[in-house]
């Protein structure tokens, strides 16, 4: 009896070795839970706009290839830093993603203490999509031409004006990087909202403005605003008269405004790739696509490892032109 419990331990003590030895050979993706089994929430930091109609139809869309609910957490504040703090600071399972805006690339230089790296918190998933914008002036302005623009402001420094959706905007950080690659002096008038910019720009009482395409499009075809450069390496549809700025001859000058989807850091691989697969899936059919040019929106994906390159290039462009334009929020 004794040698049978010895012979049955030996035997046991074999076999477990040899499972052990075959699970630690699997790969990670053939061992790791399966993903995913809840329900999938994502953080949206803007509840308005283009980033309130992305976030809804994501959540609308996702549940059917994910296999598993998928809602949108509108939390919005303090430019967007509360809704991406939220995420940042999530558990890296994959069931908190955050649908972002260049405000994640921004806001780094622009605050002195931020609850979040937006290189080293954040696992970039796909670009979701984009909204073109465009510089635009007063026809009281005597420029039909960005050449004419920069020879009118040189001609007369801190003479022309220009509106923004306030301090740190991206209207302000595309202004802002107009005048530093035209060397020019133009002053900032900010306000509480892009919107607000484009009425007092109507009203003559401002000369310039960068703002999304959609907004501009039935001003700029009446004569009542002028649409001087595209800020995108194509023409935009929608205003194909418009030069891009690049036709304008200042190439660099450019300015998407771009959505895309992240993860906190640390989520695994297979997940980021089961998401970027999925998210691909919904935006690109021919429904969603139209969907969204309805409202302005064009959809662009990427692969997780070209979104990443791209987030990091923006975070660097625009800290160069804040440093430049010496601007602070406090």
């Amino acid at each position: 009896m004794m040698k049978v419990s010895i012979a049955r331990r030996v035997i046991d003590g074999f076999m477990l070795v040899a499972a052990s030895t075959f699970i630690a050979a699997l790969p990670p993706t053939a061992t790791a839970q399966k993903y995913p089994e809840k329900n999938i929430r994502l953080v949206v930091p803007f509840p308005t706009g283009a980033s309130q109609i992305l976030g809804l139809l994501l959540a609308e869309k996702l549940p059917a290839p994910l296999g598993q609910p998928v809602y949108a957490d509108f939390r919005a504040g303090a430019g967007g830093i509360i809704g991406t703090e939220i995420a940042a600071k999530a558990p890296p399972d994959g069931y908190t993603l955050l649908l972002a805006s260049p405000s994640i690339a921004i806001s780094p230089a622009l605050y002195k203490k931020l609850p979040f790296d937006p290189l080293r918190d954040f696992a970039p998933i796909t670009q979701v999509a984009t909204v073109p914008n465009v510089l635009i002036t007063h026809p009281s302005v005597p420029a039909k031409t960005v050449k004419e623009l920069v020879a009118i402001a040189r001609a007369s420094p801190g003479k022309l004006s220009y509106g923004s959706g306030g301090i740190g905007s991206a209207n302000q950080l595309a202004s802002e990087l107009f005048k530093w690659l035209a060397k020019v002096d133009i002053v900032h008038v900010p306000y509480k909202g892009a919107s607000i910019a484009l009425t007092h720009i109507l009203g003559g009482e401002i000369d310039m403005v960068t703002v999304s395409v959609p907004a501009t499009i039935p001003f700029i075809n009446s004569g009542k605003l002028r649409g001087l450069a595209v800020l995108a390496p194509q023409r935009v549809p929608t205003l194909p008269t418009v030069p891009t700025t690049q036709e304008a001859g200042y190439p660099e000058l450019l300015m998407d405004t771009w959505y895309g989807a992240f993860a906190p850091a640390g989520v695994r691989a297979d997940i980021v790739e089961r998401l970027n697969t999925d998210i691909i899936k919904v935006l690109q059919t021919p429904e969603t696509k139209a969907q969204l040019a309805r409202v302005g929106l064009d959809v662009i994906t990427s692969s997780s490892a070209d979104f990443s390159k791209f987030v990091r290039t923006e975070t660097e462009k625009w800290a160069r032109v804040v440093k430049e334009a010496k601007i602070r929020v406090e």
